[in-house]
């Protein structure tokens, strides 16, 4: 039987100490609507990528993202960039 729960993860990148995004948080069920409180109340956007999702579950926490990976983050981090943009 699938698992059904919903995932979060979250990702920071500052590009300034970091050469990739790293995943700083992730989780499923209570774990992931914590994840997903915690993004709401800061203001941080939220994307629904429920197939990068399950990938990036699979990352140890404050690993930097794979190659193969930073064509999708990097569609997301512009979705957070104009998301910020319209709020500022």
């Amino acid at each position: 039987m699938a698992d059904t729960r919903k995932k979060a993860a979250a990702l920071r990148y500052d590009t300034k100490k970091e050469s990739a995004p790293r995943v700083v948080a992730k989780g499923k069920g209570k774990i992931a609507e914590q994840i997903l409180k915690v993004a709401k109340d800061h203001k941080v956007p939220i994307k629904d990528d429920p197939q990068l999702v399950e990938v990036l579950s699979t990352l140890d926490l404050h690993q930097e993202i794979p190659p193969e990976l930073y064509r999708a983050v990097a569609e997301i981090l512009a979705f957070v960039y104009r998301m910020t943009k319209k709020v500022q």
